[in-house]
């Protein structure tokens, strides 16, 4: 039996709608979906590029990491996928009722399979990688793209007393106040008045969460801790993202000089049920709209020209099978 999926055939190109073969159980208590809404994350783009350090390179794949589905009894659920070749994309996916979670009964369907993927990474970072403490201040480095954004409203929905946002973009900036942010920095191509203002916002911050890595992440390591007024205060830098570079260079001085914990957080920094257990209750953050997200819902069908699609700032899209 055959179904309707994305299909990559060339790391080089972007996924096609295919008539593809239905997926089945390979695994004891697998079980399938029925797809409802997937979210086109930069995750998912990267591991369709072949770029992703957990990909395989197999060849042809169907993309997709997660998404919202319902069981053959009725029941919608939030899954993650258990198979990078044989992705989400699809009208049916293959998932392992572990790694599922129950949906509200009126829950938005295409608003949770948006926010769930970038909200994560900072929801799980603040409460399983370095738990936040009540009171604590927060720095979100690349503050200005949709995780993000999404990070400022997580820290202070987990009770930061103080959260800064950075990044280049201004317009993003000056959004960010109203979801959360305390104050905002804006990383310029002038490298004086960048440390500056760094400094003198965040330099007191207990925990940074990193989007950005790169140069921008060697930067503010150096702004931040020559300005910082204990340097046995521990700060720590969970680095989740690198959209500005895959290395960074460190000068060993500043790890002697100073307290400074690093980090990641992402795919194996920690396990498949220490994330698990955090979902339910960001999906009851997500679908209360204490963490909000604003969504474009495009068929599958036309997958190939929303792959490359230009998409506002702070939007979502969300690929809706059967549509």
């Amino acid at each position: 039996m055959s179904m309707h999926a994305a299909v990559v055939r060339s790391f080089d190109q972007p996924p096609r709608y295919e008539t593809y073969d239905r997926p089945e159980p390979a695994e004891p208590g697998e079980t399938v979906v029925d797809v409802l809404a997937v979210g086109l994350h930069p995750r998912v783009r990267s591991g369709a590029s072949g770029t992703h350090y957990t990909s395989t390179g197999t060849l042809p794949m169907i993309p997709g990491i997660d998404g919202v589905g319902r069981l053959t009894d009725g029941q919608r659920v939030y899954f993650l996928t258990p198979d990078d070749t044989w992705g989400s994309m699809a009208e049916r996916a293959v998932v392992d009722p572990r790694r599922t979670v129950p949906l509200p009964e009126n829950a938005d369907v295409a608003k949770i399979a948006a926010a769930m993927n970038p909200a994560m990474s900072s929801w799980v970072a603040l409460r399983r990688r370095v738990p936040l403490q009540e009171g604590q201040s927060v720095l979100i480095l690349g503050a200005t793209g949709n995780a993000g954004a999404m990070a400022v409203q997580v820290a202070k929905r987990l009770g930061a007393g103080r959260v800064v946002g950075a990044g280049r973009s201004q317009a993003r900036l000056a959004e960010l106040p109203a979801i959360g942010a305390d104050e905002v920095v804006p990383l310029t191509d002038d490298p004086e008045v960048t440390a500056e203002h760094l400094a003198s916002a965040a330099a007191e911050v207990d925990i940074v969460i990193d989007y950005l890595w790169g140069e921008p992440a060697s930067f503010t390591m150096m702004a931040l801790l020559k300005a910082r007024a204990d340097r046995s205060r521990a700060m720590d830098w969970i680095q989740i993202g690198a959209i500005a570079g895959p290395t960074i260079e460190l000068p060993s001085a500043i790890l002697r000089s100073a307290n400074l914990r690093i980090q990641g957080n992402g795919q194996g920094a920690i396990s498949p049920r220490g994330y698990l257990a955090e979902l339910p209750s960001l999906i009851d953050e997500i679908d209360a709209g204490t963490i909000k997200v604003e969504v474009r819902e495009v068929p599958l069908a036309d997958v190939e020209s929303a792959w490359n699609a230009p998409v506002a700032p702070g939007v979502r899209t969300v690929l809706i099978p059967g549509s």
